[in-house]
This record gives structure tokens, sequence and C-alpha cells, in this order.
């Protein structure tokens, strides 16, 4: 409602198990692998708009050919660029070459992008530029087919200098700094060094230097390379790779943060950041994919077969609520419900700001990622005046008429849809005062639906910085002269950075902590956050078992109810007529409503991992330097 919070990063890997010949035959044609490809990256759409890339591994190609493609995009419309790209090549060749239209075998070995094993990945940058060079997937080229390597993911590293020293102590110089390039870096180094052992090992067993290469791709352990690989990763992450000679791989990290699926069968394999663009991609049924578990990782190895493989050991199942209030696309059966029970928690708080009189509120949403949350609320709002109407009947007894039954009966929660996003309307102008206007028109509302008696009750996802909120939205609902303005956020109060895939990284820009700083100057408690960022400054030298959130110290003199009450208070400006009020879900509404994904930092400060806490340190660090540097 206030500012989107930009979308994480989305992967998309299919492993064809069957010869091309096979989806020629089945689906007509040998494109089959690039137009699910298509498919699931575009499903994924919401989760990245920066850029987009796919990749593609070729099997059992004569040497000389090329057996690896990759063609990345940053464009306006990335993903559709890509794939322009892809089939104006491929349509290139076959103009070209007319009468090998049907000849599979043909095409395979001459055709790029037409292969075995695809990549995918749809990016928002939280780290780094956003260039073409920042655009997943990434390439580590060698003459070594086992030594190609291939990645791209769902992550934030939140040590990133740390991995950089490694990567230098191993004798290595990264081209570049981002927490990709040095992961990848991090992998590579222990692939080839695991190709090295294996090749001896061949070369001890007897066979020389070209057959060692089937020895190689058989026996490769990519457990081992990637438990070396992570050992001191600290983020959160959903990691894909392709390995040159036809192996891949897929790893979640220890306490599930980024989401992974998968879904197998005869034909494919099939890994997507989310279940439902896997079932709607290919048919299947919600309980034939699954979540791949923390710490594990999915492994197919080029013979086509599978395995799940413990790569670290699995700590707190703390997977990231913003994924089910937010990022990931409602149409998943288990996240619908999750965002309506979210709208139905907190609507008996909203029911004390409304005193109970459902009759005299309106209730909407600001479009459009709040509307399932909307009808959660609608449903509970729909309870409790049908519990009021049985009352009411109860207590008439018999002296009520059949026009006054009628009457009750025909009472119904008012739900309108009273604010329209003007997609149209782009802020252009550069001064500021200009700009605040043109905000003000980013919204059109419904008129003639709420009364001067009325409440208004508005719920959204999230209000993270309240900017458009201020300067946007209450004036826009003001203009309908309701008594009292309810803007209602069915996640709770954003008090911490996200370090792990969610560009929130500077603390001074939340809401809520501008509220606690303006509630510690009413309250003659300001020193507090002088204190604090002496004991934040004291942790720099600490180690990872010492680490501790100080940040926490700005929020503990106040309640949830009294920082709400601020944030309502700093919204509300003089030309406003309405009173207004913010709800904000609680942890234990969050929790309750989302039982499997209980990563909550953002909210509670609760970080899964010593890199978070470091992270919301250096961030208030950051924020009482008055330095405007990113915390990771």
């Amino acid at each position: 409602m206030s500012d989107a919070i930009k979308h994480e990063c989305g992967i998309a890997l299919v492993r064809l198990k069957k010869p091309l010949q096979f989806y020629k035959d089945k689906y007509g044609s040998a494109f089959y692998g690039i137009n699910k490809m298509y498919l699931l990256m575009e499903k994924q759409h919401n989760r990245g708009q920066d850029g987009a890339g796919f990749a593609s591994v070729k099997f059992n190609v004569e040497p000389g050919t090329r057996y690896i493609s990759r063609v990345r995009s940053n464009k306006p419309q990335p993903i559709q660029d890509v794939f322009a790209q892809i089939n104006e090549r491929l349509n290139g060749v076959l103009e070209q070459n007319p009468d090998k239209k049907d000849d599979v075998a043909w095409q395979e070995e001459n055709m790029p992008y037409v292969g075995n094993l695809f990549l995918g990945h749809v990016r928002y940058g939280t780290f780094g530029k956003n260039s073409i060079e920042s655009v997943h997937p990434f390439l580590r080229q060698s003459n070594w087919k086992h030594k190609n390597l291939i990645v791209a993911g769902n992550f934030n590293m939140t040590n990133s200098n740390q991995i950089l020293e490694e990567l230098v102590e191993l004798g290595q110089h990264p081209k570049e700094f981002t927490d990709t390039v040095t992961v990848m870096e991090k992998i590579g180094h222990f692939l080839e060094d695991e190709v090295a052992k294996l090749y001896q090992e061949a070369k001890k067993k007897g066979f020389n230097k070209r057959n060692a290469s089937p020895y190689i791709e058989e026996n490769l352990k990519l457990k081992k390379v990637l438990k070396r690989s992570s050992r001191n990763w600290d983020g959160g992450y959903a990691m894909a790779g392709l390995v040159g000679h036809g192996d891949a791989f897929v790893l979640r990290d220890p306490n599930g943060i980024r989401p992974t699926y998968f879904y197998e069968d005869d034909e494919v394999v099939v890994v997507a950041s989310e279940r439902p663009v896997i079932q709607t991609v290919f048919n299947v049924k919600i309980d034939e994919v699954k979540e791949l578990e923390r710490g594990h990782a999915l492994i197919i190895k080029k013979s086509g077969k599978t395995s799940i493989k413990k790569v670290n050991e699995p700590r707190e199942n703390l997977a990231c609520s913003f994924e089910r209030i937010y990022f990931s696309r409602g149409s998943d059966a288990a996240i619908y419900e999750e965002r309506k029970n979210l709208g139905k928690y907190v609507f008996p708080e909203i029911l004390k700001s409304i005193d109970s009189d459902i009759s005299n509120t309106v209730f909407s949403f600001i479009p459009n990622t709040a509307e399932t949350s909307f009808y959660g609320m609608t449903e509970a709002a729909e309870d409790l005046l049908n519990q009021q109407k049985t009352a009411k009947i109860l207590a008439g007894g018999k002296n009520l008429s059949a026009e006054k039954v009628t009457e009750i009966l025909s009472e119904r929660p008012r739900f309108e849809k009273i604010a329209i996003k003007d997609a149209k309307l782009r802020t252009f102008i550069a001064d500021d005062s200009s700009r605040d206007d043109l905000v003000e028109h980013v919204y059109d509302i419904t008129y003639g639906v709420v009364k001067p008696t009325d409440n208004l009750v508005i719920i959204d996802d999230s209000i993270v910085r309240g900017t458009t909120l201020k300067k946007s939205i209450i004036k826009i609902l003001d203009r309908l002269s309701p008594k009292k303005i309810v803007v209602v956020s069915s996640a709770p109060q954003i008090r911490y950075p996200d370090c792990y895939g969610i560009d929130m990284a500077r603390i001074e820009a939340f809401i809520a902590f501008k509220a606690a700083l303006e509630l510690l100057k009413d309250t003659n408690q300001y020193h507090i956050v002088s204190d604090v960022y002496k004991l934040c400054k004291e942790q720099q030298s600490k180690t990872d078992e010492e680490i501790i959130n100080h940040v926490k110290g700005i929020y503990s003199p106040f309640n949830a109810e009294e920082i709400s009450a601020k944030i309502a208070e700093m919204l509300k400006t003089e030309d406003i007529k309405a009173d207004v009020e913010v709800i904000y879900q609680t942890i234990d509404g969050l929790h309750k409503a989302c039982p499997d994904n209980l990563g909550d930092w953002y909210f509670t400060g609760n970080y899964p991992t010593p890199g978070g806490m470091r992270v919301v340190n250096q961030a208030f660090i950051n924020f009482y330097e008055g330095n405007d540097e990113r915390a990771y």
C-alpha cells in the first residue's frame, strides 16, 4: 500500500529424461524443453523484472561442437527478449535448412539451445548493478566438460567478504565482487579439485586421457563438491547449477529460507521457486510436487538418476513468511488459504476500531496483492454480522414481523472497490512539489458509496515505508469524507532489514523505525539511540557466537499498539479531516496463519544466522553515522 517491496529471484530447471525424438513424437516438437522453460519463467515473472537468463546443455555431441548455449537480457521485458532471441536463432537455422524441420538428430547436433538440460532465472537485483553482467545464469568456462559450471540462484549471502577472502586464500583472483561470482567460484574451485582427483584415479585404473571422461562423469560426487563449497555460507539460498557434461544440482539453505519445489516423472525432472508454477505448466496435482528439504540438494546425474542428499545439517525451519504474505503467487492452494487467514486473524482489532459497527463501515483493499486477505476479512465480517442478526431475531422472538425478519436478514457487510490504480500514470516531474501533486492521482477512487457517518477500512499486505500512503492514498480516501479511515496491514510491523533476498536494506526507511524514534523523543528516551549505536559498534569485533541484535533496544520501550498509534499520527497531515488509525497483524496471528513459514526476522529481529544480526547492527550504524551505503 505504501511502497512496493522489490521482489526476489526465481529459478527454473528442466531435465529431459528421454531422447529428444520422444518429445517430437509425443508433443510435436523437439523444442519441448525450451517451451516449458518459457512457461516456467513467465509464470515466475512476479519474482523479478530486472533481468532474465536461459542456459542449455547438450549431451553426447562430438568434440568441436558447441554444447552449452546461454542468453541473457536486462531489457524492460527480459523474459520476452530472451525467448525472442532464442526463437530468432532457431527460426533462422530452420529457414536456411528447411529439409531438417523434422530431423531431430540434426537439430540436436546443429541448433543452439536444443538440448537435454535447461536452467532459467528471473532476477531482481539486490546486490550489484543491473548490468547484463549481473544477470544469471553465470558461466564458468573450461575446455574440460566436467569443469564447465553454470549457476543461477535466488539468494543473498551476508558474508560475501568472507567468501571472497577464502577464494583469495585458495589462490584465486576473482574478477569482480558480487555474491553470485564468489559463490560460483567457490563451487567451481571444489568442482575442479574433485575432477582432478577423479582423473588421477582413472589414470591409476589404466584409463587413457580420452577414456577418463566417462569415469569422471559416473563417479563425480556433487554432494561432496557442494558440502565443501557451502561450509561457510551465511544467507538464504536456493542455488541451481549445471555441469558441462550433464550433471545438475539444486541446493537449499539449512533454514529453508528460500523456497524450492520439484517434480519428477519418467519424462522430466522440474525445479521452480513456486509450487503452482510446476502444477500449471506440467498439469500435475499438488501432492506430486515436492518441497526440497532444507540443507539438502536435489542431484540429477547425466544418467537421469536423481537423489536427495543432505549437504548441510538442517537447522530450525525458518522459511520466509513474506513468501506467503506477498512474494509468491496466490494461486498456490496453501498460500491462498494462509492469506485469507491473515485477513481473518486481524479482524478482531478492526472490530475494536469500528466499535463493532459493521453497518456503518465500508470494507475495501488497495489492489492487487491484498485481495486475498481482503476475502478473509470479509468472511470474518460476515460471520460477525450473522451472529448479530441471530441475536436480534432471538431477542425479538414472536414479536418480530415477517417484514422485520426479512429486513434483518437482508443486512450485509458493505464491501466495495474503493481505489483503482491508474497504471498509465507516471510521475515524471523533477521538483518535489509537482511530483507530490502527481502522486496524489496515482489512484482513482469510487465516489458515492461512503457516507460521512461511515468508517472506511482499507487492507493491504504490508506497510513498509509509508511514503505513498502519506502522500497519496490517505489524501485520496479523505476526499470521500468518511468519519474514520482505518488502514490495515495483514503483515506485522516491518522493523528490521532483510538480508536474504528481499531488498529492504536501510532501516531508516521503515515507518515503524521512524515512529519508534519519535516515541523515544516524546518520552525523553532518545539517549537509547546512542546507547544502541555504541553496542552495535562493539559487535563489529565479536565472533559469530557472540553476535546480538542490539537494535531491538530501539523498540523495547514500547508495545506494538503504541508504535501503530504513532505511525497513524505521522501519516495524518493537517489537511486530513477524517480520523486515521493504523492496525497491523500480530506476530501470533502471522504464525497462526502461516504455520510452516516461521521466518519473521524483518518483524521480530530474530535472524536465523549470525550474518543477519551483523547486517542489522551495521544498518543501524549506517543510519546513525549518516552513511548511505547498504548494510550488505
